[in-house]
């Protein structure tokens, strides 16, 4: 692979439970498993430090190397500790060069629709079948200039070169639309009523001192 950054040591494991995954935790590492392509599972750590940078970015692929043996691996699953957000295990998935994997990628809105009109994203992301190695990190939704009513579908959105879409093609993506009159009149009628409980408040509590 051509990101040096995606590269990762790998401590093969033989050690399991939650006590010692605690303490490869302590240890500044992750416990991890590695399968696929009708392979043995395989238990390692990794360096946590390293593995939280590339996590930044969804769908990562790592390129392992495991007693100096080099494997490419997808990141399938990563769990956390629901309250700390520390990273606890992650399942990594067998890839091989030039292999097709399925993967859901986000969308990402680039431009400002027509003036007074909002961006409504319906589908964050969309699911792509993508080389292993050249999964792309997102795919762009355009919607400058857009007016009201517009429909941007799953079917209209530029994929990058490479991959194919996956999702339905009339999945809808983004929407454009006007905020309704009636919610911005309950706003107003909201803060007007808010500001005459204030007055009349204050007008009880001076009638009470």
């Amino acid at each position: 692979m051509s990101d040096d950054s995606n590269k990762v040591a790998a401590e093969p494991r033989d050690q399991f439970g939650k006590g010692a995954a605690r303490k490869i935790r302590a240890a500044g590492k992750i416990p991890a498993v590695i399968y696929g392509h009708g392979t043995d599972p395989q238990h390692v750590t990794l360096p946590a430090h390293q593995i939280g940078l590339i996590l930044r970015k969804a769908n990562a692929v790592i390129e392992l190397d495991i007693a100096g043996k080099s494997q490419l691996a997808l990141v399938k699953d990563v769990q956390k500790d629901p309250v700390r957000q520390i990273i606890e295990h992650l399942d990594l998935i067998v890839v091989r060069k030039g292999e097709k994997v399925i993967v859901d990628v986000p969308v990402h809105i680039e431009g400002e629709s027509f003036p007074g009109t909002i961006v409504a994203l319906d589908a964050t992301t969309l699911s792509l079948e993508a080389e292993a190695t050249h999964i792309p990190e997102r795919v762009v939704v355009s919607v400058e200039g857009l007016e009201e009513g517009s429909h941007i579908l799953a079917k209209d959105v530029e994929l990058p070169r490479g991959s194919s879409l996956l999702s339905e093609p009339d999945t809808l993506v983004v929407a454009i639309n006007v905020p309704s009159a009636s919610a911005e009149t309950g706003t107003e009628e909201t803060a007007e009523g808010e500001t005459a409980e204030g007055v009349e408040g204050e007008a009880t509590e001076e009638a009470s001192e």
